[in-house]
């Protein structure tokens, strides 16, 4: 298994979830093609949640930045772990 390829699925099921709750609650936002960053921040802004689960997505986005980008080093397998089931939880809890 690799620890990358699935933060990185994780990390696109997460934008992808982060997309729609910005469709759900009216939030624009700018980018075309948005990151889990460019999402997490008018979410907080708009107050669909506050700041501690807005730390724990942007948290979230560093542990899939390392998945996705060779440059900074490698995931660990506890930080994949907690990737999935940080997704896993945002998923069942913010709509």
């Amino acid at each position: 298994i690799s620890l990358r390829a699935a933060g990185a699925v994780a990390g696109v099921v997460l934008e992808g979830h982060l997309q729609r709750v910005a469709v759900n609650h009216g939030v624009g936002i700018s980018k075309r093609n948005p990151t889990i960053a460019d999402l997490n921040d008018p979410l907080k802004a708009d107050g669909v949640y506050d700041l501690p689960t807005w730390r724990k997505i942007q948290h979230l986005a560093d542990i899939r930045n390392y998945c996705d980008h060779k440059k900074v080093r490698e995931p660990t397998e506890d930080e994949v772990k907690e990737l999935i089931a940080g997704t896993d939880a945002i998923i069942k809890t913010i709509f």
